[in-house]
């Protein structure tokens, strides 16, 4: 992957704010800005054109707002990966996206440092949600929703389970191996499992599925 440059959109109704963005990921090596969306049609329109991996989306737009893009970008596909940008960070707009198919939320006045450690992470297959936001966002959802049963998760064996529920709390894949005292490559391998059982797109999925099921969150 050496010199690979991970190829971002940026769908934001507000020129200054994507200016911004444009000066912070344009400074570095690995990250190129291709393209720009000042609403949530343009949005989907730059995905269905092809050449991006990571989106990222402004939640309230004009005309289409990030909520019904990243669905619809979601559905035609896994590529591009949609990063959630909003200012707040108890937003239930942006959850909702999350639902619809995010790989991950990020609030706007986040350091730079973080931005492009979620716009890497989303990039590599992982999910980027801040612990604090993902605490209060789970929350939120556990608050109005009874947990359900899966069926799935009867074909899932007691080690992936563990590794489901450990994905649940945050946690990565390092921190997985070291408390399962497993190797990164075992962590992966169980992971790519339980994608493939639960039929979910990402890790931002797993969570969400956890909870619902009730395995997580007590």
């Amino acid at each position: 992957m050496t010199g690979e440059r991970i190829r971002v959109a940026i769908a934001d109704d507000q020129q200054l704010v994507r200016m911004g963005l444009r000066m912070v990921l344009d400074a570095q090596p690995d990250i190129e800005v291709v393209a720009e969306a000042e609403d949530g049609e343009h949005a989907v329109a730059v995905a269905r054109d092809g050449g991006v991996d990571v989106i990222l989306m402004d939640v309230r737009m004009p005309r289409l707002d990030g909520i019904a893009a990243t669905e619809r970008i979601a559905a035609a596909g896994p590529l591009p990966r949609v990063l959630v940008l909003t200012t707040f960070d108890l937003d239930e707009y942006a959850f909702a996206a999350l639902r619809a198919g995010a790989s991950g939320f990020l609030l706007k006045d986040a350091l730079p440092a973080d931005l492009l450690g979620a716009i890497r992470a989303v990039h590599a297959g992982d999910a980027a949600l801040a612990p604090s936001v993902t605490r209060r966002m789970i929350e939120q959802f556990t608050a109005h929703a009874a947990p359900r049963p899966s069926a799935e998760l009867d074909a899932l064996t007691p080690r992936e389970r563990e590794i489901f529920a450990a994905i649940a709390e945050g946690l990565t894949n390092d921190e997985i191996a070291a408390r399962f005292y497993l190797a990164s490559s075992t962590v992966k391998t169980h992971i790519g499992r339980l994608l493939q059982k639960l039929g979910a797109r990402d890790r931002v999925q797993l969570v969400i599925l956890a909870y619902e099921a009730g395995i997580a969150g007590s």
